[in-house]
């Protein structure tokens, strides 16, 4: 009888079940997945069926995580994403959004860049916890991405971008994504990048405050290697700030869309 154990196909015996599996595959696993349901230990197995074995609190070595998730994206596809760097010029809403989308999706390289630190008004919409106020933006979020994935590689740059040193925090980066809150630095990033590193893409953001329609928020292409996303009017004042559902909706279009770049899809 042939089952898939944890991502790999495998013949086992007939009348085998989950507790004689684990005492073979995974001696100590106390969480049983069968065909993507937690499962008495007892029950029996038949051809076909899909099995997780979970040890709590383990974490599962670097070849079944990729194992698993090449499974949920298939190998090509991960591969590709596996092999991309990607860099982030602010890690605040938007950037720190990004970052965890990417590095749940396998993204093997992930460049970060901010001067900030992480303050009390930042919780409302930033990936950070309450006891990481006063650190690093840069050394949280980096904390953060290898507690969700610790086998890619993130590297934090704790610095204030300029047009001096954005070609060397971002020159292995093939897509970079513009996630700062200032217009002018937005104006900056954008020109730098695209005038200094003639093979990287942009995926920049305009227009992400308050809580307007859904729908308002868009990905363009603005030019042969910039996208821009965002509704391109609305922007934080009284009555209209910053808040996690519409500014993670942007992030999700950005991150979606360097997917998208890495794949070799060109259009929105």
């Amino acid at each position: 009888m042939r089952i898939r154990i944890n991502e790999i196909a495998t013949e086992i015996d007939p009348g085998a079940t989950l507790a004689s599996l684990a005492a073979q595959w995974k001696p100590g696993a106390d969480v049983l997945i069968h065909n993507g349901f937690p499962a008495p230990a007892e029950t029996a197995l038949r051809d076909g069926d899909e099995v997780y074995l979970i040890k709590r609190g383990e974490r599962p070595s670097e070849d079944e995580l990729q194992r698993l998730m090449a499974a949920r994206h298939t190998p090509g596809v991960h591969a590709r994403l596996q092999a991309a760097t990607v860099g982030i010029a602010g890690v605040g809403g938007l950037g720190s959004a990004v970052a965890v989308a990417l590095a749940r999706t396998g993204v093997g390289r992930i460049v970060i860049a901010d001067f900030d630190v992480v303050e009390p008004s930042n919780l409302n919409r930033q990936q950070y916890f309450v006891d990481q106020l006063g650190h690093p933006k840069v050394a949280a979020l980096a904390d953060n991405l290898a507690r969700i994935n610790p086998y890619i590689t993130v590297e934090p740059h704790h610095v204030m971008l300029s047009p001096a040193n954005i070609p060397t925090v971002f020159a292995l980066c093939t897509v970079v994504v513009e996630a700062f809150d200032r217009a002018d630095m937005k104006a900056m990033l954008v020109e730098t990048l695209l005038a200094l590193m003639p093979e990287v893409v942009v995926v920049a953001a305009s227009g992400l405050a308050g809580y307007g329609p859904n729908n308002a928020i868009v990905t363009q292409r603005a030019a042969s290697r910039l996208y821009l996303v965002g509704d391109g009017e609305s922007e934080a004042r009284t009555g209209c700030g910053l808040m996690a559902p519409r500014v993670g909706i942007a992030a999700g279009h950005q991150a979606n869309q360097v997917v998208r770049i890495i794949l070799g899809e060109e259009g929105t």
